[in-house]
């Protein structure tokens, strides 16, 4: 597998991760999500300057 299906499937399994819906994460507020978010941020600047 290459680094960027990797980085693929990781950020999917995140984002399934991150969606308050079930009973013990309903009360984490905004913070996962303001996570995942700054994770995606990082990826695509590496992205952008080929560090990836």
């Amino acid at each position: 597998m290459s680094l960027g299906t990797l980085l693929l499937i990781v950020l999917i399994l995140m984002l399934i991760g991150v969606v308050p819906t079930w009973p013990h994460s309903q009360n984490w507020g905004y913070m996962p999500s303001t996570a995942l978010g700054v994770v995606v941020l990082v990826i695509l600047v590496l992205l952008l300057i080929g560090r990836i």
